[in-house]
């Protein structure tokens, strides 16, 4: 089994927000194979199943983001999974919109729930997707993360989604160097929505 994970805040009201990025990549996932949240463990909104003849639990923290920690470490442990058979998608203030980095292990970045998680689980060497939704112009930037996408911004983060999917099929069927692979390219990107309308 592995065991993706999205973060973000439970909530209608945080649903569409920038921080929720790995809430919606695992939402779209689970619509994608007929996947359906439909059980409470450990803190979190699961789903079970199988995608491309792998058996996969996928989980959304209801603990919200700065304790995600607390959901994640229960369940890797109940289903009794290794750290690589792990994998974390959220989202990044520093890279450019729509834009995609995969790491084998490293640190949060400054990121609260991956922070949460590191300390939960005592160690910082499992899988990560990060997904950019870039710094803004002005502002604070916790008032950024828990705002909305921009229509502008759509079609980028759309596309991201897509590619997001992709690579972690790509996890899920040929492991973490392969995903690396196709997350890190430098000729395939979402960064802007003028490089999504291209052919």
């Amino acid at each position: 089994m592995k065991l993706i994970v999205g973060l973000g805040n439970p909530g209608l009201h945080y649903s569409n927000n920038r921080h929720n990025v790995g809430y919606q990549c695992v939402k779209r996932l689970a619509e994608q194979f007929s996947l359906t949240f439909d059980r409470v463990k450990f803190k979190a909104r699961i789903a079970t199943g199988q995608i491309e003849d792998v058996r996969v639990l996928l989980a959304r923290p209801l603990t919200y983001m700065n304790l995600s920690g607390l959901s994640v470490a229960p369940l890797l442990h109940w289903y009794r999974l290794d750290l690589p058979d792990l994998l974390i998608v959220y989202d990044d203030l520093d890279l450019p919109l729509g834009r995609l980095r995969m790491r084998a292990n490293g640190s949060s970045g400054g990121h609260r729930g991956m922070q949460s998680i590191i300390d939960t689980l005592g160690t910082p060497n499992f899988p990560r997707l990060r997904i950019g939704i870039a710094r803004p112009s002005r502002g604070e930037p916790k008032d950024y993360v828990l705002g909305n996408f921009s229509a502008e911004e759509l079609p980028s983060m759309a596309c991201a989604y897509d590619r997001a999917i992709s690579t972690i099929l790509a996890f899920l069927t040929q492991g973490t160097e392969a995903a690396m692979l196709l997350a890190n390219s430098p000729s395939d990107r979402c960064d802007s929505a003028s490089e999504v309308a291209q052919p």
